[in-house]
This record gives C-alpha cells, structure tokens and sequence, in this order.
C-alpha cells in the first residue's frame, strides 16, 4: 500500500467515525418532575402481647415518586426503625398515590404502599405488609411539607397502627430520552441554542461499590446479650450527587456477609464535602445519618457515621476509593471503627455546560433499565431456634438496576426484601453483569442471562454468614421502547451455608436513555 493510499483509508475511517456522530440538536428529550420524600411514622407497638417492647417504634420512609401525570404518581421507597428497640428492621416496597389541589398551595395527597421486609421475625412473620396515607399537604416553591393519617399493618404479623405521621418532599430533576435513542454518539458546539432542551448544567453523580471492615468496640452487644468483638466484613453501594465541585449528597446501604450470621444491614443518607481536588487525587469527608440492626442487641436503628477518604483517578470515569470512619448509635451501645475501599464510577449526565460558560462538545447516551420484579424460591433451607431444618418457598419483592456497557453487556445492581414464606427481615442485596441479545428475527423478545452475587440473610435463612451466588437465564417481551415485560428462572446458592434452591422472577422493566458527557 503506498503513500496516498494509506491517506484516503486513514480519510475515510475518519469521515466514518465523525459520520457515526449524531447531531445533539437533534436529540429528543424529556424532563421528569420527581419528588423525594422523607417521612417519620409512630407506630405503637404490642406491648399488650409482649410487655417487654418499647411502646414505640419511630419508622422513617424515604421514598422516590414518579409523576404519571398531573395528579397520579407511582414510585418505591425504604422504610426503617430508628428509635425503639426494633433497630435493623428494613423494608422495600411500592407505592402508588394521588396529589390534587384544593386551594391555593393546599393539596390533598392520598397514597398506598405495598412491601417486604422487618426485622424480629415474631413480630412481622412473613414480612408482607402495607402503608395507607391520607392527608394534607402544602407547596412552596416546589418543596412541601405535609401530615397524614396512617395505617401501617404487617397483616401476617402482630404489628398493625392507626396514627399520624409528617412528612418533607423534595425535588429531583430527571432529563432523560427514549431508550431507543440509547448507545449513541452525539456532538455538540457552541452554536447550540440556548433554548435546547439539552442546554442545561450538567448533573455530577458517582456510584460505588464499597467493601467495609468494621471493629466493634465498647458496650457493643451481639442479639444473644454477649460481648460484640469479632471484626464484621461488609459489602455495600453508594450513590452520590453533586451540587457543585465540592459538595454532594449520598444514600448508601450495607449487608454483612462475614463475622456474625447473616442478618446485619444499615442505610445511611448524608453530605459530603471535597477539602481538596487535583488531577489524581481527590480527599473527601462525609457525614450519614440513618439506621442499622440486626444480630446485635435490640436497639433504636438510629446511627451516625462520619467518615474521611482518598479518591484515587484510574481512569477517566473510574476512581479507587479508600475510606475510615466511625460508626456510632445513637439509641443503642453499638459503635465501631471502620476502613474500607471501594471502586467509583463517575458520571456527567443531563446536560451540556460542565460550569458557567464552559460547554461540553462530546457525549452519548447510556441505557438505563429499572426492574420490579416478584422472585420466589422454592425449597429453601431455614434453621429454627432449635435448629431443625426447614424448607419453604420464600417471596421477594425486588428493585433492580442495570447500567448498560453497550447494546448487549450491562452491569447490576438489585435489593430484594421477603414478604412470603415465613421470613420477614430476609433481605439480599446482589451485584453482577449480564448479557442479552437483540431482538429475535425482528420480534419483540429477547433474551438474556446474569451473574449476580452478594450479601444474604435474616430470618433464619440457612446463608450461613451471608455470600451468595445466583445465576439466571430469561426472556424480555418489550411492549414499547421502553417498558417490557421480563420473566427468568435460575438458581440461588449459598456457599457457606445450605441454601441451594431453585427461582422463578416474574416483573416489568422500564428502560430510558440518559445524555451522558465524554471527559
């Protein structure tokens, strides 16, 4: 191949690439006006039945809804104990709900909410349970506050509430486009008109899988009354949003997976803040607040955890993360030192200007699946207190995640809570990669298989201190671009305990495409 041959190819690979970049005027868009929403029940307990509880649990939701239109909205959210003595009871459900003004910045806001979980097993039994809401609420500036009637009942346990519970509601932006728009490249220049729906700041977020070590010290107390001393291994995920360079918001939650049997977990949100930034390295301190439990002794749930660490660059949109904290309860003995790493991802997503008058040029779109799934599984192996073993079917509700690598390969994320079967405060929570194909001969199925794994246990579930394995095979009937219908099976191990048993996950998955910058 000769001189000017090598220059018309090389012209010509680059005519291709830049031929492969779509015009980002050209890109549709749509903004969603979410809402979180932080909300703090009493419920009163069965002292009746069991004179030795407290006479009050403090349960906080914080729920994340999605506006259907005008006056319908659906969404999930998290419930958990934070003072009492019900400390590590945890839930995850859905909601569905209706907000209608009645006069001026007054609304009437009514809801119902379905969900797994709980922490004492012969209080919630199963685990299933629901949350009704009725009340009045005010609106300023789109912020909120309100006050509900409430009935709280785990109908196949023994605590059931009528009460009043508050609540504060906040909101939270979300651009996205349709997902068929999803892996794409686009290119933007200084031309683009300020009335582009895509003109505007662009959203920091990081998302990071954190491995713990915590060394308990003091009064901490395992459930059975003994000294707490064994250093605890946990696995957990973060995720951050940045309000500007320096500061930024987080949620992030953790399971055990070895030094007590199975059943510890936390979730935490909180605020942190970057003393100091370079191209490589970037130190960090936070504050969380939140609530952890289960497998030490009762307590109220409600937890501090202030923390320090270094960002160490990788790679463009990767960092590796070292942190040490200390972890205290407030309404309990149980307090710990903590170090960790973890592994961050960083993202730029919504917009085009990365700060005043400085805009991006290049991005592309990253797929984004949601999935609400039921999962059971059959036969599975449970230690009584007299440690017989058990089999039962088990049934989760499940929020799952998937962040796509390309058209065919994405990674996961999912947490799953029991509310059949006699295990109320099971709980998983799993990470892995997956793989599908495209559409079979032009149909509206696909099909997929995932590799997950991750921390497991509560309710006397036999995962002995916690890892698990589940790999699973299914289908997708997409119905529009982006809702389908999903169905797998595949099976759940536990390697150092004795479950080994066969499931069936049945739910719906909303996928959308999320403008993402290239650094």
């Amino acid at each position: 191949m000769n001189k000017q041959q090598i220059i018309y190819v090389l012209t010509l690979l680059l005519f291709c690439n830049l031929n492969a970049q779509e015009k980002l005027s050209e890109l549709p868009g749509k903004e969603l006006q979410n809402k979180i929403r932080l909300n703090f029940i009493p419920v009163t307990m069965p002292t009746d039945q069991y004179p030795n509880l407290k006479p009050t649990m403090g349960l906080v939701g914080l729920h994340y809804l999605v506006p259907f239109n005008n006056w319908l909205y659906g969404g999930a959210g998290f419930h958990y104990a934070v003072t009492g003595d019900q400390g590590g009871l945890f839930t995850l459900g859905a909601e569905i709900g209706i907000n209608k003004k009645i006069y001026n910045n007054f609304y009437v806001d009514a809801n119902f909410h379905f969900g797994g979980g709980g922490g004492y097993r012969y209080l919630v039994n199963d685990g299933a349970f629901i949350n009704s809401n009725v009340g009045l609420q005010y609106k300023k500036n789109n912020y909120s506050v309100g006050i509900q009637y409430s009935y709280i009942d785990f109908f196949s346990g023994k605590i059931n509430d009528n009460t009043l519970s508050l609540f504060i509601e906040i909101p939270s932006i979300l651009r996205l486009t349709d997902y068929k728009n999803a892996h794409k490249k686009f290119i933007s220049n200084s031309n683009l008109e300020e009335t582009n729906f895509w003109m505007q700041p662009v959203v920091k977020n990081v998302q990071q899988v954190r491995f713990d070590f915590f060394f308990p010290f003091g009064d901490s107390k395992k459930d059975n009354g003994t000294p707490l001393d064994e250093t605890l291994y946990v696995l957990g995920f973060e995720y951050q949003k940045h309000l500007n360079e320096q500061t930024f918001l987080f949620a992030h939650t953790d399971a055990i997976y070895k030094g007590l049997r199975a059943g510890f977990m936390d979730l935490f949100v909180g605020a942190g803040y970057h003393p100091y930034q370079s191209k490589y390295l970037n130190f960090f301190t936070k504050f969380g607040i939140g609530a952890a439990g289960g497998r030490i002794a009762p307590e109220g749930g409600l937890t501090i955890y202030p923390s320090a660490g270094l960002d160490i660059k990788l790679a463009n949109n990767f960092t590796l993360s070292g942190h040490g904290g200390y972890y205290r309860a407030l309404d309990g003995d149980f307090e710990a030192y903590t170090i960790g790493f973890g592994v961050k991802y960083l993202g730029l997503n919504g917009g085009t200007v990365s700060s005043p008058k400085k805009q991006l040029s290049n991005f592309y779109t990253q797929g984004i699946t949601v999935s609400l799934e039921n999962q059971t599984y059959f036969k599975v192996n449970k230690t009584d207190d007299l440690e017989n073993i058990l089999n039962t079917d088990l049934q989760l509700l499940s929020l799952q995640f998937n962040y796509d690598i390309n058209k065919n390969i994405y990674l996961i994320g999912e947490a799953g809570f029991a509310y059949g079967g006699r295990s109320g405060g099971y709980a998983h929570g799993l990470v892995g990669a997956g793989f599908k194909t495209n559409p079979l001969l032009n149909s509206p199925l696909s099909l997929f298989i995932d590799l997950t794994g991750g921390a497991a246990g509560g309710a006397g579930v036999d995962t002995g201190e916690g890892i698990i394995v589940r790999p699973s095979a299914g289908i997708n009937l997409n119905i529009t671009n982006n809702f389908a219908f999903t169905v797998s099976g595949g099976q759940l191990y536990a390697p150092f305990g004795n479950v080994n048993a066969t499931n069936l996950n049945i739910g719906i998955n909303y996928s959308f495409g999320s403008l993402s910058a290239k650094k």
